[in-house]
């Protein structure tokens, strides 16, 4: 399995957190179970090759929203697939469906180039601005210093622009930072205050309820956010 990141240029980090790609580079004939952990972002997927199903078969071209636990799917051995993962504001950018009918479930999406997305994203400098605060904000109250949103305008932009309340996402994001950073880590401890949790034990819940396996489990598995 080869799956590499490539971030985004300076003007679209507060809408684009990475592109990606991934070539199972195996047989045709067979299925590879793969497991996707909830990162806090939307992804625009095109399949090059091969097939994919998450409950059911899915197109050469689809979306998938924000996902609250981890999502099982499987990929043909020849399955390759190139991808642009957003923070969830900027999908209304781009998408004719609405973000919340895509909480936890893909649909279909003849997404055009991904090129053509990230210069349609260039053309929203202050939607990029309002993402760059909140990214570099560290717990709800920061994000309110950071935007100038009161608490309840706050609430309300995260209603209409991600789906959830901002600790909820919060949550998310700091879990994916944590599940993506493991590999090669060799204190869990260490990793978990670096992350900003209380202790381990918290780490241990969110991996537990977020991943579907420990922490030490997806020191060796994580690929991204994906457990394979």
């Amino acid at each position: 399995m080869d799956y590499r990141e490539t971030p985004p240029p300076p003007h679209l980090a507060g809408l684009v957190k990475t592109r990606w790609t991934l070539s199972a580079k195996g047989a045709a004939s067979e299925w590879l179970p793969q497991q996707a952990t909830p990162d806090g972002c939307v992804e625009i997927i095109r399949r090059t090759c091969g097939r994919s199903r998450w409950d059911g078969d899915q197109p050469a071209s689809f979306v998938v929203g924000l996902v609250a636990r981890p999502q099982p799917f499987e990929i043909s051995g020849d399955g390759a697939f190139e991808a642009l993962r957003l923070w969830p504001w900027a999908w209304e950018a781009i998408g004719m469906i609405a973000l919340a009918g895509l909480h936890g479930r893909w649909a279909a999406w003849d997404a055009p180039a991904l090129d053509t997305i990230e210069a349609r994203l260039a053309d929203e400098p202050g939607l990029n601005a309002i993402g760059a605060a909140i990214l570099a904000a560290p717990t709800v109250a920061a994000m309110g210093e950071a935007t100038a949103m009161p608490p309840r305008t706050l609430q309300r932009w995260f209603a209409r622009h991600v789906g959830m309340p901002p600790r909820a996402w919060l949550r998310l994001r700091r879990f994916q930072a944590s599940f993506e950073t493991l590999p090669g880590e060799a204190s869990l401890a260490g990793h978990a205050a670096t992350q900003g949790y209380a202790d381990q034990a918290h780490m241990a819940r969110d991996f537990r309820a977020l991943a579907g396996v420990t922490a030490t489990a997806a020191r060796t598995r994580a690929r991204g956010p994906f457990l394979d």
